[in-house]
């Protein structure tokens, strides 16, 4: 058993407590309060007064998929061959040996969100991920978080170029109504016949079944307020959960993202505008949305910003306006809740997995760091060492 004494606990779920202890055993939180008996613990961590917050959580990455320092060869996020390729799955691309990995833990990066990038209208599946171990099957927490969609310039521009549809914002939503319909229309084939399709096997329709059922959202890629719009729309249409990833414009459509109580991972603000849809982002959106009361959390897309300033933009996003206890939330649990693992993590709780963080002073100083990372009680990093 693992314990930790002597630290202010930044619970997430239930506040502060100054001076606590925690137990860990079997990798999971045992207990947490103010003086736990540690008698029984092999190793006793003393964290001369400073700061546990839970493991952080990336929600939208593509660690392990566009790896760090390798160029070409190790691009994976995008199948550019077809704008549907809803079949794909982003578990058999992942490199766990990605060097990227190493820099999250030494940023108290402990879970992400795993997504295929944003080229085609249907790109496959992502999941959410442990960064540590070499075995991507071993990593998983949840397989799969939702179905890849995008909207907006990056499929109408890499198929417009290429004299292909979609080319234009029309030809994105047709195409993505026309995938979503033709798996509804399989769905209802198969249940005449009691499962079988008469047709034979269609695999991006069968992949797009669990989206027609209900049972995995479309995690859509929109950035400005129409792409937004359209997203919803689709959605409604065809009675299938959304999330809305980059959500630039949000803070312009946020009485109809209230309304439909839309979850949007924010991100990347630190980014510069590098194109005529995000040319405009900064951190009003994320601001906008935590007074409206619209679920959101914050992301870094990494590599369009290195996960390692995940909690960089949580501090920037303060200097906006953020509260800082819904900066520290916007990292932990409600990326959590967003890709719907907040049973295991998110939060320090008794019963969660021990993905802990030792912070050497206040975590939203530009001046701290994370001395200690632990996922699942196992200490994965710390600092000082090689």
């Amino acid at each position: 058993m693992l314990g930790i004494k002597n630290v202010r606990i930044e619970t997430i779920a239930a506040g502060t407590i100054e001076a606590g202890c925690i137990t860990v055993r079997e990798g999971k939180i045992a207990e947490l309060g103010r003086d736990l008996d540690l008698s029984g613990c092999e190793k006793v961590i003393d964290g001369r007064g400073r700061v546990v917050t839970p493991g952080l959580i990336d929600a939208h990455t593509h660690l392990g998929l566009s790896e760090s320092g390798v160029g070409p060869e190790g691009r994976d996020t995008n199948e550019g061959t077809s704008p549907i390729t809803p079949c794909l799955s982003v578990r058999d691309g992942i490199n766990m040996q990605d060097q990227a990995f190493a820099s999250f833990r030494r940023s108290g990066i402990t879970t992400v969100g795993v997504f295929p990038g944003s080229g085609n209208l249907l790109g496959g599946t992502g999941l959410a991920l442990k960064c540590r171990g070499l075995v991507v099957d071993e990593a998983v927490l949840k397989d799969p978080v939702g179905m890849k969609a995008a909207l907006g310039e990056n499929p109408k521009g890499h198929y417009g170029a290429k004299q292909k549809s979609p080319a234009t914002r029309m030809g994105n939503a047709a195409l993505l109504r026309g995938a979503l319909q033709k798996a509804r229309d399989y769905l209802a084939k198969a249940e005449l016949v009691n499962g079988d399709n008469p047709d034979g096997a269609d695999r991006d329709s069968e992949a797009l079944l669990p989206v027609i059922r209900g049972e995995i959202p479309l995690v859509i890629h929109a950035h400005r307020h129409d792409d937004i719009l359209t997203a919803l729309r689709i959605c409604r249409e065809f009675g299938v959960k959304c999330l809305l990833h980059h959500a630039t414009d949000g803070h312009l459509v946020k009485e109809v993202l209230k309304q439909e109580r839309i979850s949007c991972a924010v991100g990347p603000t630190l980014h510069y505008g590098s194109k005529v849809e995000n040319r405009d982002r900064d951190f009003r959106t994320p601001v906008a949305f935590y007074r409206e009361g619209i679920p959101f959390c914050l992301i870094t897309d990494h590599p369009v910003v290195d996960g390692r300033n995940l909690m960089l933009t949580a501090s920037i996003a303060t200097q906006w306006g953020l509260p800082d206890e819904a900066a520290l939330r916007a990292v932990t649990l409600s990326a959590a809740e967003h890709l719907g693992i907040e049973g295991r993590v998110g939060s320090i709780e008794a019963g969660k997995d021990a993905d802990l963080v030792l912070w050497s002073g206040n975590p939203l100083e530009l001046t701290t760091f994370a001395d200690m990372t632990i996922i699942g009680g196992e200490i994965v990093y710390e600092r000082g060492e090689a």
